[in-house]
């Protein structure tokens, strides 16, 4: 297609986010993309309460609050997400939405599943080829449009451009519609849309013993969450070198790590020399520009990022994540608390068991020793009824809190409780070791 040709037919596609919106019949399955909303297209559809019905609705990552997340919403839009954040917290404690594991990370397309009516997705203004990129977040975004009937983009001017698999040709494209300013990103805050508060003190020890995990020319992996998210900041990498990393996103503070040369991936197995990751976030806008255009962050899908094969082809791969809560066998809960969704397995499945099957890998889960302000154990006996388990406890390798290391790999039973009881919080430890004595030792 010639520069002419692309640029006719990209005139010709763009349309207004209300016409966008009217697209969308009754009973019509519409589906967002993974990462930041199409938030022009998603107002215009919003509006459209009363007049839809039953549109089924799926959210990967909510960001925005569109309304749909309230009550009085349901006969127009049912709705479902991927993850739970901020926004959508609520109602998934309520049933209001209903939760789709797994959608964001498709390593192949299910025929079963009902592919979109219409695709919403976001990009930035074609270049001077017709070529669009994702900006900071790509996902699985390319597959998706290959699967979808209708695709219509957002324009965004404000999304960076960056390196990798990260871009779509316009003609690739249904329906163009511009982007309208909101003012800040969807859930400004951490990398799962939650705002951003002052760490807490004992993350800093956790940093620490976790610091003394990693050994130099490691290639990391760092989980999206509360624990996992701050470690960075807090000294995760202090006195290492020549890291390598291979991770769903940048927590803050990896960016300036590349930067100052502590990342460098140069003895990385696969893809040396790159940073490999699906999304990029949490860093500063100076972080951000400066990752912008940069040749050394490459973006690929996500299918690719957590093969299994490709994450155990690194030699020393370290897997960095957190849970909710862990029994005294080394059952580690990071979805659910009972029956009460609180987060997703999301990456943590495939880089643990990818990080075991590594030459010299390891994997860490992290978790802080207590909830509630320190009335709950999250080292428990048992875990909760209805508490789905993540991560099985054979593959359970080291835990980490506030107060030291667990280390439960080819331990037997006692072993491991012994080890979790010594890193449980002072104020728990007899019970857990009561509990222990009456489960385990005759």
């Amino acid at each position: 297609m010639s520069v002419t040709n692309w640029r006719e037919e990209y005139q010709k596609k763009l349309i207004s986010a209300e016409a966008a919106a009217n697209m969308v019949k009754s009973r019509d399955r519409v589906v967002f993309t993974a990462g930041r909303e199409a938030f022009s297209i998603g107002m215009a559809l919003a509006a459209r309460l009363g007049e839809l019905k039953d549109v089924e609705v799926h959210v990967p990552s909510p960001g925005y609050d569109f309304g749909w997340y309230d009550e009085g919403w349901d006969e127009a839009f049912k709705v479902s997400i991927g993850i739970p954040t901020g926004v959508s917290q609520a109602a998934v404690d309520a049933h209001r939405v209903d939760f789709q594991f797994g959608m964001m990370y498709p390593f192949q397309y299910n025929p079963a599943e009902r592919p979109p009516d219409i695709l919403l997705t976001e990009i930035s203004p074609p270049d001077d080829k017709g070529y669009c990129s994702f900006g900071a977040s790509l996902w699985n975004k390319k597959q998706h449009i290959r699967q979808a009937r209708v695709v219509i983009a957002e324009v965004n001017a404000n999304l960076p451009r960056t390196y990798g698999d990260n871009f779509v040709h316009v003609s690739e494209i249904s329906y163009f519609v511009e982007h309208k300013s909101t003012g800040g990103a969807p859930g400004a805050g951490s990398l799962a849309g939650r705002e951003l508060k002052k760490p807490e003190p004992y993350l800093t020890d956790i940093a620490g013993y976790v610091n003394s995990l990693i050994r130099d020319r490691d290639t990391i992996q760092i989980g999206v969450g509360r624990t996992t998210e701050p470690l960075v900041r807090l000294g995760l990498l202090e006195n290492r070198h020549d890291i390598g990393y291979h991770s769903e996103a940048t927590p803050s503070g990896i960016i300036s790590l590349v930067r100052e040369g502590v990342i460098n991936c140069k003895y990385k197995t696969v893809n040396p020399d790159k940073v490999i990751v699906t999304s990029l976030g949490g860093g500063t806008k100076e972080e951000m520009d400066w990752a912008a255009n940069n040749p050394m962050f490459h973006l690929v899908d996500v299918g690719y990022l957590e093969d299994i094969r490709v994450i155990a082809a690194h030699e020393n791969m370290v897997a960095i994540n957190n849970c909710l809560a862990i029994d005294l066998t080394g059952q580690i809960a990071a979805e659910t608390l009972g029956k009460r969704q609180l987060s997703v397995a999301g990456g943590q499945i495939p880089f643990v068991f990818g990080a075991l099957l590594s030459r010299g890998g390891r994997s860490v889960t992290v978790l802080p020793s207590t909830a509630q302000g320190g009335m709950v154990s999250r080292i428990m006996p048992v875990l909760p009824e209805g508490t789905v388990v993540t991560v099985q406890r054979n593959c359970a390798y080291d835990v980490v809190t506030e107060f030291g290391i667990a280390h439960l790999f080819g331990k037997t039973i006692r072993e491991r409780a012994q080890e979790l009881i010594a890193i449980a919080h002072p104020d728990h430890r007899a019970a857990l070791t009561k509990a222990a004595r009456e489960m385990y030792w005759p």
